[in-house]
């Protein structure tokens, strides 16, 4: 599994298996928020498979599908309320973490400025720095 640490709160994945469950329980994970719409993944990683398998290991589970046309300011804020929300660390996963970590970012310059934003990007291997732009709109705003 590819966990990589955003903050000390959150970190983002590659899709995650209903068997590494357990796993994120052992990391410390508290909440598991799925960014993954359904029709990219077989039925054994749909959310409610993978709802489920959290649920049987003692985590948190929500889902909160993310494309390029849904990543709205709505869904950015319930995505973002569902990691701020969380009493313990919160991973959330796509296909390859960056959706996850775009969200996190747009919502993140509310309580971070946009450099410290996009440092924490890059130090989870995710490269954001043509969003700079929009971040720092969302910053203002």
């Amino acid at each position: 599994m590819d966990i990589r640490e955003v903050t000390p709160k959150f970190s983002v994945a590659p899709q995650i298996s209903p068997d590494q469950m357990h796993d994120l329980v052992a990391a410390g994970f508290k909440r598991v928020l799925c960014n993954r719409p359904d029709a990219e993944v077989p039925v054994s990683h749909q959310a409610a498979a993978m709802e489920a398998a959290a649920k049987q290991a003692g985590l948190e589970f929500f889902a909160c599908p993310l494309t390029h046309v849904s990543m709205t300011p709505d869904i950015i804020a319930k995505n973002h309320d569902l990691i701020d929300g969380c009493d313990g660390p919160v991973i959330a996963y796509c296909a390859s973490g960056t959706r996850s970590t775009i969200a996190w970012a747009l919502a993140a310059t509310k309580n971070m400025s946009v450099d410290d934003v996009l440092s924490a990007a890059r130090a989870a291997g995710y490269e954001l720095g043509n969003l700079r732009p929009t971040l720092e709109a969302t910053a203002k705003s």
